[in-house]
């Protein structure tokens, strides 16, 4: 059908308004795409022109906002404050506008109204562990310690990867282990394995002792080995007593057998009935290129197990391992036994017993008979007195390197029944 006379302005008119929506939506993209490459630009008068073709767009304002905020050689806080303010009148539900908002009146001096965009914050996102943890560090630093914490506790409920944070932060502001348990740490394992091991690596061994006291008393599962850090700590503050305890604690938290040794021993395990703890207070062999470890059943009366220890014959080794820290007493004499036996072990340096101080240089350094080539099962003792200031003895397998030519080291040899015995039970077993 053909188009009448009369139908053709109509059809004009049609394609008149596709022609000029085409044109605004054409105008509205390229707007739209320039506005958003100018407002997400590095300088900042490129930003203001793309705010200029969005006046209603808040991510504009904050971004021209934190510009500001960075811009140390032509700094405007007030600009900054007033491109914040902008922000949050055109979207007052972003929880990061009010907090930049904030920062921005802080940085003014005007506490109390950071303090209200603090709270609009909250009130907008109030699960937010960002808003919580931003709000208790200002609190902090006004001095509202007991507002403060309670942010951060409810920082580090929401989100548990701010505790390390946390725990620093609380620990600088307070130095009062108790506020960083009663008020800002969650009660679970984690929390105080965390502080455990942040008081550890600063060491503050009191404030550790008592959150291990907190940790303890959950009554829950603690793995063993997350507990080394801080015993490694005891060992080396000469806290012989506190080790000694802690260690017991810790066993039973890993729901490990912890039954002390009947003949008075203080070597721990001394008849190899576990596998090795790495770790604490009990044995630790790190594995040595050139040398393997295993176990072997022992003889009669010689305790449960013994340790054995093969060497290739590639290298000249230097072994100082398995070793095991044990607590003492000062200024007090003690009985050291073993059962040794070797099969063709090389060179001149042979497989030893050495205890020492391990914490005062010189203070106990005893050794044992050298055993080379092969021998028997054969016992190995010896006396010895601990130093006035000695806490700790490291007992250990020792062999120096060898000073001949065809000095590699290959051979076995095996330990069995290790103990430590003080003085006044020597020859005097528990029934």
């Amino acid at each position: 059908m053909q188009p009448t006379l009369q139908q053709a302005p109509a059809r004009a008119a049609i394609l008149v308004f596709a022609l000029a929506a085409g044109a605004s939506l054409t105008y509205e993209a390229v707007r739209i795409w320039l506005a958003y490459h100018r407002i997400h630009s590095t300088r900042i008068e490129v930003i203001e022109r793309g705010a200029a073709l969005e006046p209603g767009n808040a991510e504009a304002w904050d971004l021209l906002g934190r510009h500001h905020q960075l811009d140390f050689v032509n700094a405007d806080p007030l600009q900054e404050l007033a491109d914040y303010q902008r922000a949050v009148q055109d979207d007052p539900l972003s929880a990061i506008y009010w907090m930049n908002l904030a920062g921005a009146y802080e940085a003014n001096g005007d506490l109390g109204s950071a303090q209200n965009a603090f709270e609009r914050a909250r009130s907008v996102y109030p699960l937010s562990a960002e808003v919580a943890w931003n709000y208790g560090n200002f609190l902090l630093r006004q001095g509202k310690e007991e507002e403060g914490y309670a942010e951060i506790h409810h920082a580090v409920q929401s989100d548990p990867r701010l505790l390390a944070l946390a725990i620093s932060r609380a620990w600088r502001s307070s130095h009062d282990v108790n506020v960083l348990l009663d008020q800002v740490l969650p009660v679970n394992v984690d929390a105080y394995i965390q502080a455990l091991d942040f008081f550890t690596s600063i060491r503050q061994s009191d404030a550790a002792r008592s959150v291990w006291r907190r940790l303890i008393s959950l009554g829950q599962l603690v793995a063993l080995p997350r507990t080394f850090p801080f015993l490694d700590e005891l060992i080396s503050d000469d806290r012989a007593a506190d080790a000694k305890q802690v260690w017991i604690e810790a066993l039973t938290a890993a729901g490990l057998p912890h039954d002390e040794p009947l003949n008075h021993s203080l070597v721990w395990d001394g008849g190899f009935s576990h596998d090795f703890d790495n770790g604490g207070l009990g044995w630790r062999w790190n594995s040595s290129t050139g040398a393997s470890i295993d176990f072997d059943s022992a003889p009669p009366s010689y305790g449960v197990r013994t340790v054995r220890l093969d060497f290739g014959g590639g290298s000249n080794l230097e072994v100082t391992q398995p070793m095991q820290y044990v607590p003492v007493e000062p200024s007090h004499a003690y009985h050291f036994h073993a059962y040794m036996r070797t099969a063709e072990i090389t060179t001149e340096s042979g497989m030893r017993f050495s205890i020492v101080d391990p914490n005062h240089n010189n203070a106990v350094n005893a050794l044992t008979v050298n055993f080379t080539g092969s021998h028997p099962w054969t016992a190995t003792d010896m006396e010895l007195t601990t130093g006035p200031d000695t806490h700790f003895l490291l007992v250990r397998l020792l062999r120096f390197g060898s000073r001949l030519f065809d000095n590699k080291l290959s051979g076995t040899v095996w330990i069995a029944d290790v103990s430590l015995v003080s003085a006044e039970f020597q020859g005097n077993p528990s029934p």
